[in-house]
């Protein structure tokens, strides 16, 4: 059998790669201007190599009991590792890919097709425009991994705002959950400033990070999970402790420290997230 290889294509925002992993056969990397966006193993969707996504997998294991179909919307689809991971996980689950870049679309439709069985609606399109006109009440829960600008590193400033939040609170469902990758590092301007931004419009927040990063050591990945209900922490915490690189789970106290003199933030100043450090995410 030959070997895969790679493959290298410009796209709406920038040159993205898909590199096979030589230790699995049907497995690949997909990045944009050297920064990882996704990895897809075709074989075994329930495999994930980034971290961030296996603790969003996490909060996705979390919405319903195990098996049990749901209804998600992804902003920002890479090459689909968490819808994938869903409709192996919650068979006959319906979901939705909101993705502005349509190169990238094209370029993982034609290389890393979704599965035929797979009940996956793709738009291209952007994510605050498209929630604009969703249905309200559609979603079981919402996950948000966009990152723009060069690279891919950054989240888009109209992303960050209580408008956009109320936007996105609409579609969910009563005790629906809101998902996000965020980036930052100590001091945490903008990571505050988020959490103040979603307890304007949700009453639990919690997020999910190395410890290293919540230390203030590192500029790394977070997620912020939000809902109108009790979030699911202990479950969570158990999940992500397990991971191959165990996380923590922040809520409550140590949460409203955290969150203590942040301001929310509205469309007339938000800003996007801060650029990471030179290498944080690149490969090759």
């Amino acid at each position: 059998m030959d070997e895969p290889i790679p493959v290298t294509r410009t796209v709406d925002c920038g040159t993205a790669k898909l590199l096979p992993d030589v230790d699995r056969a049907r497995a690949w990397l997909l990045t944009v201007d050297g920064a990882p966006q996704s990895y897809v193993d075709l074989d075994d969707p329930t495999h994930l190599e980034l971290e961030y996504a296996l603790r969003l997998a996490h909060v996705l294991d979390t919405v319903a009991e195990p098996g049990r179909p749901i209804e998600a919307l992804h902003l920002g689809g890479g090459a689909m590792a968490l819808p994938r991971y869903v409709a192996v996980t919650r068979p006959g689950s319906h979901q939705t890919v909101i993705e502005s870049d349509r190169g990238l679309l094209e370029l993982v439709a034609d290389v890393l097709p979704l599965p035929a069985e797979a009940d996956v609606t793709v738009h291209g399109a952007d994510a605050r425009a498209w929630l604009e006109n969703a249905t309200a009440g559609s979603a079981d829960v919402l996950v948000a991994d966009v990152f723009g600008g060069s690279g891919g590193s950054r989240v888009p400033a109209h992303l960050t705002s209580v408008e956009y939040v109320r936007i996105a609170a609409r579609v969910l469902r009563p005790g629906g959950r809101y998902a996000a990758n965020l980036a930052d590092a100590a001091p945490f301007t903008f990571l505050r400033s988020q959490l103040a931004t979603f307890a304007e419009v949700f009453t639990d927040l919690c997020l999910v990070a190395e410890p290293a990063v919540l230390r203030g050591r590192r500029f790394g990945n977070v997620v912020l999970l939000a809902s109108d209900c009790e979030l699911p922490v202990a479950p969570l915490t158990r999940l992500t402790a397990a991971d191959p690189f165990p996380a923590r789970v922040e809520h409550g106290a140590a949460l409203e420290r955290l969150l203590a003199g942040a301001s929310p933030v509205y469309d007339a100043h938000a800003v996007p997230s801060p650029e990471p450090p030179a290498g944080t995410f690149s490969i090759g």
